[in-house]
């Protein structure tokens, strides 16, 4: 828990007499500064990264007269103070340089964006013999704080809704239930690779006697459709208008896969492709856990004769469209020249986009679909895309943003929850917020990305700002992850989920 500079401690001399004598002699002080308008998940690993620096961390805090400082420094200070890795937090009145030589900290952290550039307190650092280290933290959970909230919820409901979230952006939850009311207006389009997933349910049996082997036999198989699939089930679900176009193989999966989502009340466009399977992927599972995995499918593009089939098929519908989804896995359904002329063609007729483009291993880039009103990687397809592993998630949000020119970008972090970039908000208020993840202990977390998507897409065309839309996403991926297998999400939920 962080001490906390009482009052009237209020002078620069002051601070640092105060930090020095709580630290003790031999304590190594490190030192980090900014202005931490809201704790997201990259704050939290800088803040790790910078207590495993040293002994004893401190932050200034920037005060309100600093520039970027939207939220009151006395709310800034009570979030800083919650993080356990901190041990003393103040507000920062006086330039960073002049203060660091009052403290003359043994060393300096700032986030790794900062390195390539001119830094005020490297000649004051340097001139007592301390070090500046820049890092942006490492890829893990960021907190011991984020780990014990994980045990804590298990004694508590599951799914747990941020209210500080809801009351910066000045909505309440109960509010955006009308928002839902109007996807039943809607008329989304949906294009991308479709998959079927397979949960194959075991007993296990225990080892082979002749090999280290565990021996299951199953007992249950259900199958579900999965990927662009359930992106435009889900939109069905949640009362819109659908139409899907993708690509299958000519077996017996797609012929389940028509059926489905024909009883989902999507109306499907489904084109051939003799040169592969229709992609399915089994899970084989035992005791609640997922054993092994198995992937039945083909990565390579589509011909150009499928690209112009399918192009030819979903011109007509996008001439009435609200809403056009893009739900790429790269198996080869949206390759770049197809992607490029829908693109031109929504954009002549004015018409929303929005994208994911799910990348598993090193095969993806989420920045190649242009001018989407909004895409949603993870952070691991956000730095794929810029080929960035070092960069804080601000920086990579922003930079992604611009390099794809879209309008809002959602990093979303699994246990971290999500980061919101939206650098078109109104001026003087927060372009980054962060949401915690909603259900701490999920079943099956597999279709989340897709639910999210569809859901915020679909507040954000039917008028909600980006900030709700982010929440009822959030709220959304929290209804999915509760059960096991992917189900499409109806409007009657998440309205329910939204008013407890």
């Amino acid at each position: 828990m962080a001490f906390n500079a009482k009052e009237p401690i209020t002078t620069a001399v002051a601070v640092a007499d105060d930090i020095r004598h709580i630290a003790g002699t031999n304590a190594s002080i490190v030192f980090v500064s900014g202005n931490f308008n809201i704790l997201h998940p990259g704050h939290l690993r800088l803040l790790n990264f910078a207590a495993d620096c040293g002994d004893f961390l401190v932050v200034g805090l920037t005060d309100d007269s600093n520039p970027g400082a939207f939220i009151s420094q006395d709310l800034r200070l009570e979030s800083l103070k919650l993080v356990n890795v901190v041990n003393y937090a103040f507000i920062l009145r006086d330039p960073v340089e002049e203060f660091l030589n009052l403290l003359q900290p043994h060393i300096v952290v700032k986030g790794k964006e900062h390195e390539a550039c001119y830094n005020l307190e490297q000649p004051v650092v340097e001139s007592y013999g301390g070090k500046i280290l820049f890092s942006s933290g490492e890829v893990r959970f960021s907190s011991l704080d984020l780990l014990q909230e994980e045990f804590r919820a298990t004694s508590f409901s599951l799914f747990k809704k941020p209210i500080e979230f809801s009351r910066r952006h000045q909505f309440e939850n109960k509010s955006l239930v009308p928002v839902i009311n109007t996807f039943s207006a809607l008329r989304v389009v949906v294009i991308g690779d479709l998959i079927v997933d397979e949960y194959i349910t075991c007993d296990a049996l225990g080892m082979s006697q002749e090999d280290p082997t565990i021996v299951v036999t199953p007992i249950k198989e259900d199958l579900f459709v999965g990927g662009a699939g359930i992106v435009a089930a889900h939109a069905a679900g949640l009362g819109a208008h659908v139409s899907y176009f993708g690509i299958v193989g000519n077996d017996k999966t797609a012929a389940f896969v028509g059926q489905t989502l024909a009883d989902h009340g999507v109306n499907a466009s489904l084109v051939f492709d003799e040169s592969r399977p229709t992609t399915l992927k089994q899970r084989f599972r035992a005791n609640g856990k997922t054993l092994l995995r198995v992937s039945h499918l083909k990565q390579h593009d589509i011909s150009q004769a499928l690209a112009a089939e399918l192009l030819e098929q979903l011109a007509p519908q996008l001439e009435i469209a609200d809403l056009v989804i893009f739900s790429d896995f790269n198996y080869g359904c949206l390759p770049k020249s197809l992607v490029d002329k829908i693109i031109s063609h929504c954009t002549k007729l004015g018409v929303p986009m929005v994208a994911d483009s799910q990348s598993s291993s090193q095969i993806g880039d989420v920045s190649r679909f242009k001018d989407m009103l909004l895409i949603t990687p993870t952070e691991h397809e956000a730095r794929l895309a810029l080929q960035d592993s070092t960069s804080g998630l601000v920086v990579l949000a922003d930079t992604l943003c611009r390099k794809a020119r879209a309008k809002h970008v959602f990093i979303t972090l699994g246990a971290e929850g999500m980061l919101v970039h939206s650098p078109h908000s109104a001026k003087n208020v927060l372009e980054t917020d962060e949401l915690p993840a909603l259900n701490m202990l999920p079943k099956d977390v597999s279709g989340a990305g897709d639910c999210m998507l569809t859901s915020a897409s679909m507040a954000l065309v039917a008028g909600a700002n980006v900030w709700e839309s982010a929440f009822i996403g959030s709220v959304a991926a929290a209804c999915q992850v509760s059960r096991l297998g992917n189900l499409p999400l109806t409007a009657k939920e998440l309205k329910e989920a939204l008013a407890r």
